[in-house]
């Protein structure tokens, strides 16, 4: 059997599945995989978060794959978290991203690993969280992640990312869309992808029309960059501004406050599923939360009564104790 000490060890040593093997224990949840990245906590918080997202169509894989040509260019190693909409039949991930990556497979500084989004239409899964931290602490000094950018959503990336990079395109609403979905209040970066395309200087005008009529964020102005991603160019702009936002996120404070903001929204992110588990599949639990959404439903009960009765079911000694317990 495996343990944790033998984990450890083989991270340590030239083995190259090693870091494979334990980002699929963490993914999984299992035990051991998640006893190891425990112990590898505190060695996180080193790496520069970039989450990129946006609507499907846009372009996002193809601007993440020349990031990566670029960042590697200047001898940095990078991993990249693709995280893609989940299969209705298996839950695996769609691996239609890391296929488009595949070219860097025999690079030793470039870590690609796609993930399920579990059905969560902005495709953050919980496990997302962990598979970042696993790469801040084995080493990544960048880690991109790339989220699957579907409805309101698609704006969970904010709790995760040190910066948010919202990749737009013409001929997808013209930034309509992202502006009603919220994207743009996420965006520390926005890129107007396809720009040799008809109709991308007037995405670009609109959107930089609606950043002009709200409040500036944070005290900095959005740098919105247009990019060809099909023919890396804007590309090194583009990491020059991201380059640019890290340096501002130490001078302003501002990446302490968001970290906390993360940590808060992972665990509570955390402790839903906890709860969901041992509602749906603890021991004599099933029977009981049917038993309450009927009556919900029946109007015997309100939703706010139900939630308190589970709550106290949880809390009582014959379930277990507190939650977490």
């Amino acid at each position: 059997m495996v343990t944790v000490d033998d984990i450890l060890l083989q991270l340590q040593g030239p083995n190259r599945r090693a870091l494979p093997r334990l980002a699929t224990l963490v993914e999984n949840g299992d035990p051991v995989g998640l006893e190891a990245l425990d112990a590898l906590y505190s060695l996180s918080g080193q790496a520069h978060v970039v989450g990129v997202t946006g609507p499907p169509g846009a372009g996002k894989s193809t601007l993440v794959a020349a990031l990566l040509g670029r960042i590697r260019e200047g001898g940095r190693r990078v991993a990249v978290v693709a995280v893609d909409p989940s299969s209705p039949l298996s839950g695996g991930a769609v691996l239609g991203d890391r296929i488009r990556m595949m070219d860097r497979h025999a690079d030793d500084g470039v870590f690609v690993r796609s993930m399920a989004s579990r059905g969560r239409q902005g495709g953050l899964a919980w496990a997302t969280a962990g598979l970042v931290h696993l790469l801040d602490a084995v080493g990544y000094p960048l880690i991109l992640i790339e989220t699957v950018g579907t409805g309101q959503d698609g704006t969970d990336i904010a709790s995760l990312a040190d910066t948010v990079v919202v990749v737009e395109a013409p001929g997808l609403g013209d930034g309509v869309q992202a502006i009603k979905s919220g994207l743009l209040e996420v965006g520390d970066i926005v890129v107007i992808n396809k720009a040799d395309q008809p109709g991308a200087e007037d995405a670009q005008r609109l959107i930089r029309s609606s950043f002009g009529l709200a409040h500036p964020r944070d005290g900095r102005t959005v740098p919105i960059l247009p990019t060809i991603a099909t023919a890396e160019s804007g590309i090194s702009e583009l990491l020059t501004a991201i380059e640019d936002h890290n340096v501002w996120l130490t001078e302003s404070g501002q990446r302490s406050v968001r970290r906390e903001r993360g940590a808060r929204a992972e665990v509570l992110s955390g402790l839903r599923s906890v709860l969901d588990r041992r509602l749906e599949s603890g021991p004599g639990r099933s029977p009981e939360l049917a038993a309450l959404i009927a009556r919900v439903a029946r109007r015997d009960l309100s939703p706010r009564n139900a939630v308190n009765a589970l709550i106290v079911a949880l809390d009582s000694p014959a379930t277990g104790g507190p939650i977490g317990n």
